[in-house]
């Protein structure tokens, strides 16, 4: 089973709808799916609910660091959901080590149930985060194309607790940073500049697409993605003309970020 977390030290930057879009498309392309919720406002938790594709775990995500591995229901796509308990564990200093042990541990013992792991964190750098990130295959950062959210990339990399940097070199040497994803773009010349702005810095640290110069892994701006989202519905079946265009949209970047969960090959920016 490979695990990938969605991470990013900044909220709202549409990391729970990635996070969901990505775990239906592993589904649908035939793989067996566990879906994490370890921020306490569930917010990858709750289209996954209304949509009806998933099996609902009846322990929360709190539980998986607390207490022995529990039995998850023997179906290919599983959710383990959010919960305001999980909330209690950063005031538990004494207990970090073991909660990470734990969910360590928990891994271990459903590895042979699934073929990928998508882990939705919270934004705030805490137990949590590290937990999972200690036991993770990859880590991808949604990142929104402003100038506080370009500003934040260092302290992901670089945070002296939980920096990505920090956790591969002292507790996971496995961890690798697939890169960052650009999301909510918007086709506005404010956009394109800081678009090519986060080339310009940070060209290594982005997914490509394809050889040409600028072909990168992004999420575009679009309502009908916030509707999915709110309605648990799936853009590719959903009847909007709209909604098939977010989805052709979409779709490559999903692709290629499945791929390279799924296979051997490591993002090009895992080296950076």
């Amino acid at each position: 089973m490979k695990t990938v977390v969605l991470c990013n030290q900044k909220g709202g930057v549409g990391k729970s709808a990635v996070a969901t879009l990505l775990a239906h498309h592993l589904a649908r392309r035939g793989n067996r799916v566990l879906a994490i919720d370890l921020d306490h406002q569930g917010n990858f938790s709750k289209p996954l609910r209304l949509s009806g594709r998933v099996a609902v775990s009846s322990v929360t995500a709190d539980a998986l660091m607390t207490g022995a591995s529990p039995m998850l229901p023997g179906k290919a796509f599983v959710l383990v959901p959010g919960d305001r308990a999980l909330l209690s564990l950063e005031r538990q200093p004494a207990s970090h080590t073991p909660f990470a042990r734990q969910f360590r541990t928990f891994l271990a013992d459903v590895d042979h149930a699934f073929d990928v792991c998508v882990i939705d964190t919270n934004p705030n750098p805490d137990i949590r985060l590290i937990a999972a990130l200690a036991s993770a295959d990859f880590a991808l950062s949604p990142i929104q194309l402003n100038q506080e959210a370009m500003d934040g990339v260092s302290a992901m990399l670089n945070h002296e607790r939980v920096g990505l940097r920090k956790i591969k070199a002292v507790l996971n040497p496995k961890l690798h940073f697939m890169g960052l994803l650009p999301t909510m773009v918007e086709a506005t010349p404010f956009q394109r500049a800081n678009l090519v702005q986060v080339v310009q810095h940070y060209g290594s640290l982005l997914i490509s697409l394809s050889d040409r110069l600028g072909d990168i892994a992004s999420v575009p701006k679009r309502t009908a993605i916030a509707e999915a989202q709110a309605a648990g519905a799936l853009l590719w079946e959903m009847r909007k003309t709209a909604a098939r265009d977010a989805w052709r949209e979409v779709e490559p970047s999903l692709t290629r970020i499945a791929d390279l969960v799924t296979s051997k090959e490591k993002a090009s920016a895992a080296a950076a």
